[in-house]
């Protein structure tokens, strides 16, 4: 038994090893289909891919945390399988602790450090400087690094603040003295400091998550619904340069009619002319935009993508229709899990709306809990979900652009994005990584991001470390939730290393909890303005990339 356990637990390793492989091919073909080919940097194209690698690798350790947990149980009955002793479960959680803390640490380094630094050293390069004055790359290095130590300063404060300050939701020490200092010592406060920096990041992240990725969940489907045009780019370049010379030719024969003619040209004429002209405007602008949208003037690979999606267009706009009703669903099921938090929370904003369990039915709760039965569909479904939820980002972030207020600083758009606006880019899309997790974990799917499928037998063990037997009595198996009173509880039901990392921060720093709570609430809120303001007929103009 011990053997078969094993083979799971490896067996999802290796499918997360596989996963993380395909999230580099998906961030190379990301980096070099966005980014402009004429101001591209290898300094910043490195940068941004491993950067869009850790994060997609970040994200997907979400089904294997679930998976995971949920292997050392039996669904069946609700208790503990033979090989997964208390030794095994500890160990997997400290694999799983590890992965988590060097992931979101590496994250952090990236956001803070790394990227300001390839920022500030795309910033610096001058042509005229290196050819003229010739400049070295060791003066741009350390003005680069010069530029870099603000954010160094801010890591470092931030981590002092996690380590020095009292923890808001104890308030046992509300003095500085010696033995306080001790305690700090003695005490595991480098992780306290990690969770004071990532919860700080985590509501941050939380704004940029209503905004952007609120946005995305009804801009994504849209854009594949408007990318299902009646007419290929290929086609609509033939017709358009065909009027084009229609428009042209009939211009010049207006002209040569009244080229020999002393009094001015007739109104009749003139008007037709005028009209003539504002239509040539239009057939250019669309004669340039179908020309892009073949990827004339782009990299190979961007050439590549774009027959990818030719092959897959005729299926565009079903997809789309599919993605949206998606939204919808997940804006409901989220909508049902905020109402049932702000009634029935164990402690409301102390520590950051805990649901105990589930109070009213969850329709996307329930279909991953059904979906168990089907190994390993549900893992399937999560991984899915959680991209579906990276992709809307992407697709937020693209639409709405890097904005502070109302100004728009950067533009996002494919084969034309400036370095600098793919590194905030990428900064970005971290923060709202750290928030969707929290989304997907606390308001989508709560009692199974917690607990995967595992359950458990309410009947007594027959002695205090026993696995309880619900053999012939399956009408005592519960799924596992946290407000269980049963004192075996903790022996069978284990949660996710992300759920409890997350009920950490909010326990722990219930301000954080609450504006984390509070965004989640307003991001269904995003999905029906978008929906409205989003226009779905589209002509042969709004087909293309603008």
């Amino acid at each position: 038994m011990a053997h078969a356990g094993l083979v799971q637990t490896s067996l999802i390793w290796v499918a997360y090893a596989v996963a993380v492989a395909l999230c580099l091919i998906a961030a190379l073909i990301t980096t070099f289909t966005w980014q402009t080919p004429r101001e591209r940097s290898a300094v910043v194209s490195i940068v941004a891919i491993v950067s869009l690698t850790s994060l997609l690798a970040t994200v997907l350790l979400l089904p294997v945390d679930i998976a995971l947990i949920s292997a050392t149980s039996s669904a069946t009955l609700g208790a503990k399988k033979d090989w997964a002793t208390p030794e095994r479960i500890d160990s997997i959680l400290l694999t799983l602790k590890i992965v988590y803390y060097s992931l979101y640490s590496f994250d952090a380094l990236l956001c803070l450090i790394v990227i300001p630094f390839a920022y500030f050293w795309h910033e610096e390069y001058d042509e005229i400087e290196v050819e003229e004055e010739g400049r070295t790359l060791t003066s741009r290095f350390w003005a680069s690094v010069k530029y870099t130590l603000f954010f160094v300063a801010f890591v470092v404060v931030l981590f002092l603040l996690g380590f020095f300050v009292p923890a808001a939701g104890d308030s046992s020490q509300d003095h500085w003295d010696l033995d306080y200092f001790k305690k700090l010592i003695a005490q595991n406060h480098g992780e306290k400091a990690l969770t004071f920096a990532l919860g700080l990041l985590l509501t941050l992240g939380t704004l940029l998550y209503v905004v952007y990725t609120g946005a995305g969940l009804a801009l994504l489907p849209i854009s594949f619904i408007k990318a299902a045009p009646s007419i290929s780019a290929p086609q609509l370049s033939e017709t358009t340069a065909s009027q084009l010379e229609q428009n042209r030719e009939r211009q010049r024969q207006i002209e040569m009619r009244n080229a020999g003619r002393q009094e001015e040209m007739s109104r009749k004429d003139r008007r037709e002319l005028d009209a003539l002209v504002r239509e040539e405007q239009t057939l250019v602008r669309r004669e340039r935009l179908a020309a892009e949208a073949q990827g004339e003037g782009q990299s190979k690979i961007y050439r590549a993508w774009l027959k990818i999606c030719a092959v897959f267009r005729p299926i565009k706009l079903i997809g789309g229709i599919l993605l949206l009703l998606l939204s919808v669903f997940i804006w409901v099921s989220m909508l049902i899990t905020g109402i049932d938090k702000a009634k029935n929370s164990i402690c409301k904003q102390k520590c950051g709306y805990i649901l105990g369990q589930i109070h009213v039915f969850q329709p996307i709760n329930f279909i991953f809990v059904k979906a168990a039965k089907a190994f390993p569909v549900d893992y399937i479904l999560m991984a899915l979900l959680v991209l579906f939820f990276f992709s809307s980002s992407i697709s937020g972030v693209a639409s709405v652009g890097i904005r502070f207020l109302w100004v728009r600083i950067f533009q996002i758009r494919k084969g034309r994005t400036a370095p600098q606006a793919l590194l905030i880019a990428t900064v970005m899309l971290a923060l709202i990584i750290l928030a969707s997790n929290y989304g997907i974990a606390m308001m989508v799917a709560p009692q199974y991001s917690i607990y995967g499928t595992q359950t458990i037998c309410t009947n007594e063990p027959a002695y205090p470390g026993a696995q309880p037997d619900c053999r012939n009595r399956t009408d005592m198996i519960r799924p596992c939730s946290e407000a269980l009173k049963l004192r075996h509880a903790k022996d069978v039901c284990t949660p996710s290393i992300m759920s409890t990392f997350l009920n950490r921060i909010t326990i722990t720093w219930p301000f954080f909890g609450l504006v984390d709570f509070l965004g989640a609430v307003c991001f269904p809120g995003r999905l029906p303005g978008c929906v409205c303001h989003s226009h779905l007929p589209y002509s042969q103009g709004q087909s293309l990339p603008d």
